[in-house]
């Protein structure tokens, strides 16, 4: 049979044997399981969204979809959430074996690698200087930092405060970087920006008003105005770890074997 008006077969009525069949519903998907690590990844979010500031464990349970109950089944505190987001920063990364003919080399590495980890994310080096790194995960990364600088050759004395003294370099240049980038990105309420010019107008400001200082007064702003402001963040970070550096190298036993350059 067919419908004459289309030209289309016409649906047959039911069979009188044919059993009656449910209305198929659609099934919505199984939601992930929680777990410590989906709970992580929302806190990176709400990081990168939001700042530090506004992280919040409501915050991640909202992410999420979640009540801020279920959380405690995976995290025992915003402090402890905290903490394992920093450590999550490591995963992958590996020291290599000490090498006293290239420790300076593989301190350079190890800086710029955790300059990158802290940039990765918002706010890190925040949290980077709120927690100290002799976790169980982390300890095995203190132990090899402090390695290379005993297989240099340095003092104890001075091998035991480098590490602090780079990581220390690493959190508060990282930290200034993230307060300008926060600083620029800031808009009023009318979507007026309450933000100074980027870094690279602000640093040709600062070389123009110091070069134009009185020489008599300001003799050595005057003379290093074109040098004391770097429109280069990577420049100005290996800068200061060339200092550091050249400074630990002066410690070592024979001071023409460490020197920089070599």
């Amino acid at each position: 049979m067919t419908d004459a008006a289309s030209n289309t077969p016409a649906t047959p009525p039911p069979s009188p044997w044919e059993r009656e069949r449910p209305t198929r519903t659609r099934v919505a998907p199984a939601r992930a399981p929680l777990s410590r690590e989906r709970v992580v990844e929302a806190a990176f979010t709400v990081l990168d969204r939001q700042g530090l500031d506004g992280l919040s464990m409501r915050q991640v349970a909202a992410e999420l979809g979640v009540t801020v109950s279920a959380l405690y089944a995976h995290v025992r505190s915003k402090d402890d959430l905290l903490e394992l987001m920093y450590t999550r920063l490591f995963d992958g990364f590996e020291m290599p074996e000490p090498d006293p003919e290239r420790w300076q080399e593989q301190v350079r590495d190890y800086a710029r690698s955790g300059r990158r980890r802290l940039r990765s994310h918002r706010d890190m080096a925040r949290i980077s200087m709120a927690h100290v790194p002799f976790t169980a995960e982390l300890l095995p990364h203190v132990e090899a930092l402090l390695a290379v600088f005993r297989t240099a050759g340095l003092p104890d004395r001075i091998a035991a405060e480098a590490g602090d003294l780079i990581s220390t370099y690493i959190d508060g240049f990282v930290l200034e970087e993230g307060m300008w980038q926060d600083r620029a990105d800031q808009h009023g309420g009318d979507g007026s920006s309450l933000a100074r010019p980027d870094w690279r107008e602000m640093a040709e400001e600062m070389r123009n008003y110091f070069s134009a200082l009185p020489e008599e007064d300001f003799p050595h702003l005057r003379a290093l105005s074109g040098l004391m402001v770097s429109d280069s963040s990577d420049e100005r970070f290996d800068t200061g770890v060339e200092i550091i550096l050249r400074g630990l190298a002066s410690y070592l036993p024979d001071r023409e074997k460490g020197r920089p350059g070599d």
